[in-house]
């Protein structure tokens, strides 16, 4: 088949007296928000290329791994029990809690009385979803339990429709919420919620409260942001005593309170100031409020009345202690709860409010996940918790605080059969080129010869503040089964040693994200665990834009790159305050509209503007048409480049998916065949296809 080749239309831009040559410009659709909500709409010609690359692609690569495809598919399944449920969640008269049947994509929303009795399935996701895109946006029932607001997106654009449903009788009410946010949050009254509105670039900027028995148009706006660099967002106290309304951008935050029995207009908690950042829950007149204010790098936990929540009335609880990052906290009647990390790996802290005495829970293993799984209940002595490791399958417990006792209400089961002792987990460190350790999960089968001999696949992703934990995959089986060694790069941009982590990976400081990659995959080549040449790196989103970029400086390391809805395409992006994540996102990378030195920053590492004439690894890159986040024609225009550039005959594949966004395929077997399309990739790029 011939292979796709993108026109070429001249198009110049010029800033800050640079011109750059742009001719693949012309991907990106200019009705691009009426592409989001009705896909029909994207003009023929850039639809006929997407096209030619997707049939270039099933040509070339899909149909001769057809058969690996299905096998991984298979082996991946065979993992997942099919039959499941997630641990009943109490509240009140009921316990809440989703299961999923064999064969079904999506789950159902049930609920039983607490004490036992009868299942009432409250929604059944696979009987709304119909045959195309469906994507849950959740459900939240009604503090009298009588209603269920429940959200879906019906094309991967994320805008949500918002049902209201009458649980005794299970049928929807006619009124509806159209391009909403992804939840409702129910006020006390039983009557209303409050919701996020989009605007027309699509980004959440408003929240309105919504009378049941009203229209949408009557919706009172609550709430609206002028600064189109933040979003906004709605939550609730775990007291539900207050309705919170955020607004923040990556680095900056202020929270609004409104009476959830009485509604109102919101009163401000502090004004919002550049790099800080704060959160809250309250209890019994006092909020308790996570912060970096007043240069806590790693966050600390401050109190404040209620009555006067300003700044100057917050009061230190839990000091701030550098190199132990505070990631989140629970606050219930009489503990406060907080998710840590300290030396790289995370514990639950739990406080007793009443003595002020602590207690840790933590895990031996040399690198775990763990995670807070919250509760309906404010009033309780239980909490919930979650853990796994690389070689571990989930667990859930519950832990009564007064007793310290644990009970493990799940076990994640493995279906075709896992033993533990039959891979190994460890953690390593790369050192950087400015000589800092770059922390390196590895999951591989016991036996492994440092020979060199391996194939590996090194993820990472780097970007945000956002930490990548060391828990259990079933797919990663599937690789590591046939030899590879599995290898997570916790580099600079996430938050793995903590915010400094963060800060060095970012705006002026971006290349360090890259460069800590690259040093991974030198440190396991030098440590005989793999081989120049055997290295599959993979990326998705921001970790995309680190593929492009990986792939620009060190192209001779890789066996193959797969950039999965690669954010490559960075300077023209950042240069276009239309699109919905752009002005939130100059806080990170930078702002090239208004400073030079950002556009030649960003210049020097966008992926798309450095690709040049030179050998290429295989490339695969994974695309969605309606994705709001990274927009499909990143990494159109990025493959259209490389094909026109690129001096090697290697393969690169464009597959974008015409009817999904930017978690691709919503349907939960649907996403793994779209896993095994990346492994089959990565074992064809080492050889094992």
């Amino acid at each position: 088949m011939t292979t796709p080749s993108a026109a070429q239309r001249p198009f110049s831009d010029t800033r800050h007296g640079i011109t750059r040559e742009d001719p693949y410009a012309w991907l990106r659709a200019e009705n691009w928000r009426e592409v989001m909500a009705d896909p029909e709409t994207l003009p023929q010609d850039i639809r006929d290329y997407l096209e030619a690359e997707n049939a270039f692609y099933e040509s070339r690569f899909g149909e001769p791994t057809k058969a690996l495809q299905e096998k991984i598919y298979a082996e991946i399944r065979g993992r997942i029990k099919e039959d499941d449920s997630s641990v009943p969640a109490p509240d009140g008269p009921f316990a809440y809690y989703s299961r999923t049947r064999e064969g079904d994509q999506y789950p159902l929303v049930c609920r039983a009385p607490r004490e036992g009795g009868d299942e009432t399935i409250l929604l059944d996701c696979n009987a709304e979803a119909g045959e195309g895109y469906f994507g849950f946006g959740g459900a939240e029932h009604s503090p009298d339990h009588t209603m269920i607001a429940w959200a879906a997106d019906r094309n991967g654009s994320e805008y949500y429709t918002i049902h209201i449903r009458d649980a005794a009788t299970g049928k929807d009410r006619e009124e509806t919420i159209e391009k909403a946010g992804s939840g409702a949050l129910w006020a006390n009254d039983n009557a209303s919620f409050y919701y996020v509105e989009l605007d027309e670039n699509h980004r959440p900027f408003r929240v309105r409260r919504h009378i049941l028995g009203t229209a949408q148009d009557e919706d009172t706006i609550v709430y609206e942001e002028k600064d189109p660099g933040f979003f906004v967002g709605v939550g609730l106290t775990q007291s539900r005593r207050f309705i919170t309304i955020s607004a923040h951008d990556h680095q900056t935050s202020e929270v609004w309170l409104i009476d959830a029995d009485k509604g109102g207009a919101p009163s401000l908690v502090e004004p919002r100031h550049e790099n800080t950042e704060y959160s809250l829950e309250e209890r019994d007149g006092t909020l308790y409020i996570l912060t970096n204010d007043n240069e806590a790098e790693d966050f600390k936990i401050a109190t404040a009345p209620v009555s006067d929540p300003g700044v100057s009335n917050w009061q230190d609880l839990v000091p701030h202690e550098s190199g132990t990052l505070i990631l989140d906290m629970d606050v219930l009647a009489n503990h406060l709860i907080r998710l840590e990390r300290k030396d790289g790996l995370p514990r639950i802290v739990v406080r007793d409010l009443r003595t002020d005495s602590e207690e840790t829970i933590a895990f031996p293993e040399e690198a775990y996940s763990l995670g807070l799984i919250p509760g309906y209940e404010f009033d309780t002595a239980t909490i919930r918790f979650s853990y796994s490791s690389p070689t571990t399958p989930a667990q859930v417990y519950d832990m009564d605080l007064e007793t310290g006792a644990r009970v493990l209400r799940k076990q994640q089961e493995v279906p075709s059969g896992h033993d533990p002792a039959l891979y190994e987990t460890r953690r390593l460190f790369a050192t950087a080129a400015d000589g800092e350790e770059v922390p390196v999960t590895l999951l591989y089968r016991k036996g492994l010869s440092l020979d060199g001999s391996a194939p590996c696949l090194l993820y990472g992703y780097g970007s945000y503040g956002h930490s990548i934990p060391a828990a259990f995959s079933v797919s990663h089986l599937s690789l590591v089964d046939r030899g590879f060694v599995f290898a997570t790069a916790h580099i600079r941009g996430g938050m793995d040693k903590g915010y400094r982590w963060y800060k060095t990976g970012r705006a002026e400081h971006k290349v360090n994200t890259f460069t800590d990659f690259i040093a991974a995959a030198e440190m396991l080549i030098e440590a005989g665990y793999t081989a120049k040449g055997r290295i599959v790196a993979e990326g998705g989103s921001a970790g995309g834009m680190l593929m492009g970029a990986i792939a620009n400086m060190r192209p001779d390391l890789w066996a193959g790159v797969m950039a999965i809805v690669p954010f490559v395409d960075v300077l023209n992006t950042m240069l276009d305050d239309t699109l919905p994540l752009t002005p939130p996102e100059w806080p990170e990378w930078g702002n090239p509209i208004a400073s030079k030195e950002a556009y030649e920053r960003i210049a020097s590492y966008s992926p798309y503007d450095n690709v040049e004439a030179k050998d290429y690894p295989p490339i695969l890159a994974l695309a969605g048409l309606t994705d709001p986040r990274v927009t499909y024609w990143e990494p159109a225009k990025w493959v259209a480049k490389l094909r026109a550039t690129k001096t090697d005959t290697n393969p690169l594949y464009l597959r974008t998916n015409m009817g999904a966004g930017h978690g691709g395929a919503s349907g939960r077997f649907e996403r793994i065949k779209e896993t095994a399309i990346t492994y089959a990739f990565a074992l064809k790029c080492v050889g094992l296809a």
